[in-house]
């Protein structure tokens, strides 16, 4: 037997510490007597036909509540037991507060996403990727609806070609989530689209019931066609939300998701023309430096026949120049061919065809450039050849002269390289001939 002897505050403290220890618990109730003084603390009732408990509800926490409660309302709150000790009065300290109805949704709401969380429905690593360039899309939506004509309204505006096809479907009432779930299967076995946007627009979180169901979130995870969830507004969060592969804040921002603005497809045409110019300016120079450079050499070459050689080696770089612009100007063609055909299903605007005959122009100026170019470079090459000619050795022993060499055909240049009975060598300007030394005379 407990003999000691308490005080009131003793008693009260006590009092309050046993029940804080119960933690958290849910309570529904109605609310009675509510007040808001100037500190913005909330003090009510809470009560059934049998009872009630004061509660309080402080300000940092209630600024989160999203609505004003009213006397007579039915609520569901999160709360901590406690008791205030100067009156020993019990009482709850309120942690969160929302519509009994709504309360029970969102309990709901956590113990579903916990469950399917665990079982891996929302690992990243499984979500699929969306198409790069998408040719149908499915839309699972009200037809009824606005979310319908959002996404309509802005693939009409960005890429009028991408075809839809839409799977109609209740978005709200008990029968909302069978209909969704066989939309999803059905889109599945025809395998007719290339992505499907599965949403609807904003609502309560009962209006939005039907995405937090468990079917609906396995027949997203079960889909092999790539899904965007799209429900409500940005602040609306579903279980669908987390099992898609893609989430968009809005039904419009599904839409923009999927779609290609024309204006990004003519921007990427255009720069791929430019990097197609820039490429073949680059390759132009850099040929046109080989050849500058082989020139270089060759004059540097004096032998007629090393002249000849060079001469085919820059004929040869001519060819492989003109090959090489050739095969890289038809291989950036091929693709600015596959890149337009693929743009000529689309409606592009007019800028398109101006674009393609200034690409036509270039191509005719870089041709004429390099026959141009080609012409004048041989026309200074014959130049450069007649004069090496005129100062080869030939033409001066065609005018009468000749060279004395020994036998190990060492110029003769003084008569002191030579000695009685020494045989030389004599060339010509159309041949040679041997002879023997049979008398010297040295000028005095």
């Amino acid at each position: 037997m407990n003999n000691s002897i308490y005080s009131v505050s003793q008693l009260n403290q006590a009092a309050r510490l046993l029940l804080e220890q119960l933690g958290f618990i849910w309570l529904t109730g109605e609310i009675s007597n509510f007040s808001q003084p100037v500190s913005g603390h909330w003090y009510l009732t809470l009560k059934d036909e049998n009872a009630q408990v004061r509660c309080a509800m402080f300000r940092m926490k209630n600024a989160r509540v999203s609505f004003r409660p009213q006397n007579g309302m039915q609520v569901l709150v999160r709360a901590n037991v406690s008791l205030y000790e100067p009156r020993g009065d019990y009482q709850l300290i309120i942690e969160s507060m929302q519509p009994a109805g709504d309360g029970l949704l969102q309990q709901q709401f956590d113990a579903l996403k916990m469950k399917l969380a665990s079982e891996g429905l929302f690992a990243q690593n499984l979500k699929k990727n969306l198409p790069h360039f998408s040719r149908k899309v499915g839309i699972i939506t009200s037809l009824t609806g606005a979310a319908l004509q959002d996404i309509l309204h802005i693939l009409a505006r960005r890429d009028p070609t991408l075809a839809v096809v839409i799977y109609p479907t209740a978005v709200q009432g008990d029968e909302a989530s069978a209909e969704i779930v066989q939309m999803i299967e059905l889109a599945n076995q025809r395998q007719e689209v290339d992505v499907l946007i599965v949403g609807r627009g904003g609502g309560s979180l009962e209006d939005l019931n039907c995405f937090n169901q468990e079917n609906v979130a396995r027949a997203i995870f079960r889909s092999v066609i790539p899904i965007i969830s799209a429900v409500g507004h940005e602040t609306d969060i579903t279980i669908a939300d987390f099992v898609a592969d893609v989430r968009a804040a809005t039904p419009s921002a599904a839409a923009e998701l999927v779609s290609r603005d024309q204006k990004e497809l003519q921007q990427q045409l255009l720069y791929k023309q430019q990097r197609l110019e820039m490429a073949i300016d680059r390759l132009f120079q850099y040929k046109n430096q080989q050849l500058k450079q082989a020139l270089l050499r060759l004059q540097a070459q004096h032998p007629l026949t090393q002249l000849h050689q060079q001469h085919k080696q820059i004929q040869q770089l001519q060819h492989r120049l003109q090959f090489a612009l050739q095969q890289q100007y038809e291989k950036k063609s091929q693709k600015l061919t596959a890149l337009y055909t693929r743009l000529q299903q689309n409606p592009l605007p007019y800028q398109l065809k101006r674009q393609q005959q200034t690409l036509n122009q270039l191509h005719i100026r870089l041709q004429f450039a390099i026959k141009k170019y080609c012409q004048q470079q041989q026309y200074h090459f014959t130049k450069l050849t007649g004069q090496l000619d005129h100062l080869s050795p030939l033409k001066v022993l065609n005018r009468g002269y000749s060279v004395t060499q020994n036998m190990n055909n060492i110029p003769l240049t003084s008569i002191e390289q030579l000695s009685q009975n020494q045989q030389v060598k004599t060339q010509l300007a159309d041949g040679y001939f041997f002879s023997q030394i049979t008398a010297l005379h040295k000028e005095k």
